[in-house]
């Protein structure tokens, strides 16, 4: 079983659930929408509410059971989203801004063949009537994230004099990072959307990895000799991980 939580990066994916059910958790009553045919039994709470996916032929007891045991979580995290100052999920039209590496981008829309451009910090989407605009703006935002860490990794690494490795994207829920010698750095695109001093963490953090493949006193020191506010920048990206928004 699985627990799944919005507090870095979940972006909701599943199809829309099934109709509203109710349960009663710390004397409250939660609605919550309930879709089978999962691999596992996990739950997701945004703005949506509360929502569970669950292997086909489990009961309803076992699920409710699952939901119960974490009721603490639960109503703790509807409680949040409850007295949030704005909404996370952003729908895309002519006219939205985005936020962008501490600034906003303005998205225009035209008519056109699904295609994506930056005109410096204005993001054009030529779409198609029937085009899924969220999708098109999240391409666009992949673009210049892989652009932006590329640069910042060809600039930390140099300050370790080693050659960048490889640089993919990761849509992962738990992680702004990783780094492996086999498929070399990954950096989470969403952190696009927050300033540019929070990437350069999570891309020193990446490279520090390059020479101590750890979390020992040795790779902290590689972090901090490349990025010495270290602690600063990780206690605020824990601050800003729950306003990061979703397409």
């Amino acid at each position: 079983m699985l627990l799944e939580q919005l507090a870095l990066f979940r972006l909701p994916s599943p199809p829309a659930a099934s109709r509203p059910r109710h349960l009663l958790i710390g004397g409250r009553i939660i609605d919550y929408r309930l879709k089978q045919g999962a691999r596992r039994l996990s739950m997701t709470i945004d703005e949506r509410g509360l929502r569970i996916s669950a292997p086909g032929r489990t009961p309803l007891a076992e699920i409710e059971s699952f939901v119960q045991g974490h009721g603490d979580w639960v109503l703790k995290k509807l409680d949040e989203l409850a007295h949030a100052s704005q909404p996370r999920h952003l729908r895309i039209k002519e006219g939205s801004r985005l936020p962008l590496l501490g600034g906003e981008a303005e998205v225009r829309v035209l008519p056109g063949a699904n295609r994506v451009r930056w005109i410096a910090d204005t993001l054009v989407l030529e779409a198609r009537p029937e085009a899924d605009l969220g999708q098109l703006a999240k391409r666009a935002l992949q673009k210049r994230a892989l652009t932006h860490f590329g640069e910042r990794l060809d600039h930390f690494s140099a300050r370790l004099g080693r050659t960048a490795p490889k640089l993919s994207l990761s849509s992962a829920h738990t992680r702004w990072g990783s780094c492996s010698e086999e498929s070399g750095i990954r950096i989470n695109w969403r952190l696009i959307h927050l300033p540019p001093h929070l990437g350069d963490y999570v891309v020193a953090h990446e490279v520090a990895h390059l020479v101590e493949l750890n979390h020992s006193k040795r790779f902290w020191a590689v972090v901090d000799s490349l990025y010495p506010d270290w602690q600063t920048a990780r206690g605020e990206l824990k601050q800003r991980a729950a306003s990061l928004p979703i397409l």
